[in-house]
């Protein structure tokens, strides 16, 4: 009877070794993954989650770039990031066998020239870049990027902190597409932005909201979720889409290359893909998620909301945010350091 008794109780010490030893290392942008939804990964799979954030895709890239080794399991790149790091060599191909929740997603983004066939990526979540405004201190919709340039703005405004974003601004701005890399189009564009800097109070990433709902900032850009979720806090706050046209952004989930914990990290891309994961994920941060059948289990007050999934006219004037030249980052660090 001891024997049978020990027997049983080395088998639930091993089963509970096994548990407490798995380990799933994710590295995500900051504030576009719940805490509760972590938090029920951890419960459902028992697979302990070692959490941590970035503000910009620069930081994330300069991390694993200077790492021998990845330490991390799962990152968020934004998509023109994906497209960088999978040619660099730096991310991990999927076994797609192994996301069988890879069927929820909207064929909108599964059918992508960043990363055709979703070879090494996986859309998350999605927005859009347009301007927010304060009704308080506000009176008239700026519906143009050139408003922004305007003197009554002298030290008003919050520009996003992503260099990107900031000069697709000014390209805009110009009548430019956001992508173009025309020299001559790219050296206006940079000095359009020294233009602006006196306008400028701060730059933010990932205080955004906090910043509309406490009024430290009257406008300027910022991402549709963001601004729908600060709008539910503060009903002055209100977003608009200029008519010069916007950037669309896509966040995906990717493994690094050789991540430590490879089965962890494919059971929390597939958790991250569950409807209902999504569903959750769109209702506590704000954001447009990629998943058609996540989308269904929102109510209508967030799944046909005008800001959170813009109309199609307003789709029309969009375009999908790429890859800058390098030099583009340069110019732009510097307008983000004065």
């Amino acid at each position: 009877m001891k024997k049978i008794l020990r027997f049983f109780l080395l088998m639930i010490s091993a089963s509970f070794s096994a548990h407490a030893n798995k380990v799933v290392n994710v590295y995500v942008w900051g504030g576009e993954i719940p805490k509760k939804v972590i938090q029920q990964f951890e419960q459902q799979t028992g697979i302990r989650v070692n959490f941590s954030t970035y503000d910009s895709n620069e930081t994330m890239y300069a991390k694993l770039k200077a790492s021998g080794k990845s330490i991390y399991d799962v990152i968020l790149p934004s998509a023109y990031y994906v497209e960088r790091m999978q040619r660099q060599g730096m991310l991990t191909p999927l076994d797609q066998a192994r996301l069988p929740n890879l069927a929820n997603l909207d064929e909108r983004f599964t059918n992508n020239n960043y990363d055709p066939g979703n070879r090494y990526s996986v859309p998350l979540i999605w927005g859009a870049t347009g301007i927010f405004f304060n009704r308080d201190f506000v009176k008239m919709t700026p519906r143009s990027w050139n408003t922004l340039w305007q003197s009554r703005w002298r030290r008003q405004l919050m520009l996003l902190d992503d260099s990107r974003e900031v000069f697709a601004i000014a390209l805009m701005s110009l009548g430019f597409n956001p992508n173009d890399s025309d020299p001559k189009h790219i050296e206006a564009a940079y000095q359009r932005l020294l233009a602006l800097v006196p306008n400028i109070k701060l730059f933010a990433s990932d205080s955004i909201q906090a910043i509309m709902i406490d009024e430290d900032a009257i406008a300027g850009s910022a991402w549709n979720g963001d601004a729908f979720k600060a709008h539910a806090e503060n009903n002055k706050i209100d977003f608009v889409y200029p008519k010069e046209g916007f950037v669309i952004w896509v966040d995906c989930l990717a493994m690094p290359l050789s991540p430590p914990h490879p089965d962890e990290a494919y059971q929390f891309i597939n958790f991250m893909l569950q409807a209902e994961t999504s569903a959750k994920i769109a209702l506590a941060e704000g954001h447009a998620i990629t998943n058609a059948k996540g989308r269904e289990l929102l109510p209508k007050s967030v799944s046909e909301n005008k800001v959170v999934y813009p109309q199609p006219k307003h789709l029309s004037a969009a375009t999908f945010n790429a890859m800058l030249v390098k030099r583009l980052w340069h110019s732009t660090t510097f307008i983000g350091s004065n």
